[in-house]
């Protein structure tokens, strides 16, 4: 297979007062879709199925994280969520608790000898 990376895209996400890390990790890889219209399968003339996606998640407790849940936010493609050491617990200054934000990396690759 020659795995060929043609896009990565960044984002960020939240818990305001839940401190629920599956929720902002959701909201980070959503933030990363959203900056533009992944529509790279079309360009290489790839089916959308086809999309090898690499997700990386940053919390400050990835084992809290719901791996699964995550997966869903993907319409398409072959998603693979790894979720690291990351992210930031802020105290919150007026309450007890903190909010957790979680940073989400996320790559397109197609294996580009099935063009061929």
């Amino acid at each position: 297979m020659a795995k060929t990376r043609v896009l990565v895209e960044f984002g960020m996400g939240t818990s305001l007062r839940r401190e629920d890390y599956t929720e902002a990790a959701i909201r980070a890889l959503k933030d990363a879709l959203w900056h533009n219209s992944v529509n790279m399968a079309e360009v290489f003339g790839f089916p959308k199925g086809a999309m090898i996606i690499d997700a990386e998640i940053g919390v400050q407790k990835p084992d809290a994280v719901d791996v699964e849940a995550l997966k869903a936010v993907f319409p398409y493609g072959r998603p693979q969520i790894h979720v690291v050491q990351g992210g930031l617990d802020m105290p919150r200054p007026h309450a007890s608790g903190h909010t957790v934000i979680a940073n989400a990396a996320i790559s397109v690759s197609f294996d580009m000898e099935a063009v061929q």
